[in-house]
């Protein structure tokens, strides 16, 4: 019954995992790339962590494994809030900008022919 649940709970990580990478393929631009890869791997971590505390034999093992799981979530919201805070300056500083990266004039995109 213990093997059971142990897969099952490893299963469910995997699936949070694949949902996370295919998160990060699909969707359009940098903060639900972000926020999809940091609240997916956490889950997928927790369930993993998790079936791998049910099959520990020392509760210092498990707690080892609490502990990492913690420190990956601080770590995760830590580089997501910096690459979100990065995408977003990048973003700003393309205001007012064509496709090619050139000035656009009176705030108007510059056409094909505008160059």
């Amino acid at each position: 019954m213990m093997d059971l649940l142990v897969l099952l709970l490893l299963a469910c990580g995997g699936f949070f995992f694949l949902a996370g990478t295919v998160g990060l393929l699909r969707f359009p631009d940098v903060l639900t790339r972000i926020h999809t890869l940091t609240k997916a791997d956490n889950l997928g971590l927790g369930f993993t962590v998790l079936a791998l505390a049910l099959l520990a034999d020392s509760w210092i093992v498990r707690a080892k494994l609490v502990l990492i799981w913690l420190l990956v979530i601080g770590a995760t919201a830590t580089t997501g809030h910096l690459i979100a805070r990065a995408g977003l300056e990048a973003r700003d500083g393309l205001e007012g900008r064509d496709e090619t990266g050139l000035e656009a004039r009176d705030g108007a995109r510059l056409g094909a022919g505008d160059h």
